[in-house]
């Protein structure tokens, strides 16, 4: 068993959390406090960890943890009210339910291999994240970037099935259409 050397985390791991935090929640400073919280959370349980997974792997779920919580305080004060999802036909022939021409995305003709190319793009997201409601990017957060199930979601931020769903689509035009706004 390999034994965490806390005097190395820094180092070796505050690029990762931090931008595993940032992420997530699109706030530089929140995303900094939580590094340092799961530094300190980490300390404090040194001796449970069991070498059952990285030393890395570890900081990371404890983090994890902690993005959870903000996302559950961050839900807990807003006002939470049905969501109807009818808006969404203008984007929508009503005929068959196909994009209409219109408002059909557009490609983005990014070569994934290119790396200035995936900054940029990782710059546009990350901008275009911040631009979202708050429910809206913990439930996105949750279900796209840490791949929890939507039923889990739904429990820990008190929200229906149909609500979730509706805030995901709503969540993926808006960030769609904030992408294509901003040149790519």
């Amino acid at each position: 068993m390999v034994i965490p050397d806390p005097r190395q985390w820094v180092q070796k791991h505050a690029d990762h959390l931090y931008t595993y935090a940032l992420a997530r929640l699109a706030d530089e400073h929140l995303a900094r406090d939580l590094v340092q919280e799961t530094f300190l959370a980490a300390l404090q349980k040194v001796d449970l960890f069991r070498g059952q997974s990285s030393e890395r792997t570890w900081l990371t779920a404890i983090l994890k943890y902690k993005v959870i919580d903000v996302y559950r305080k961050r839900s807990s004060g807003l006002q939470v009210t049905r969501v109807d999802p009818e808006p969404e036909l203008e984007f929508f022939e009503a005929e068959n339910g196909h994009w209409k021409e219109a408002d059909a995305p557009k490609a983005f003709d990014l070569e994934a291999t290119d790396p200035t190319l995936r900054k940029e793009m990782a710059a546009i997201l990350q901008k275009c994240l911040q631009k979202l409601p708050t429910l809206w990017l913990s439930i996105f957060s949750m279900k796209h970037m840490d791949e929890l199930p939507s039923d889990t979601i739904c429990k820990e931020l008190k929200i229906t099935s149909a609500n979730f769903w509706v805030i995901v689509h709503r969540a993926k035009l808006n960030l769609r259409a904030c992408i294509q706004k901003e040149g790519l």
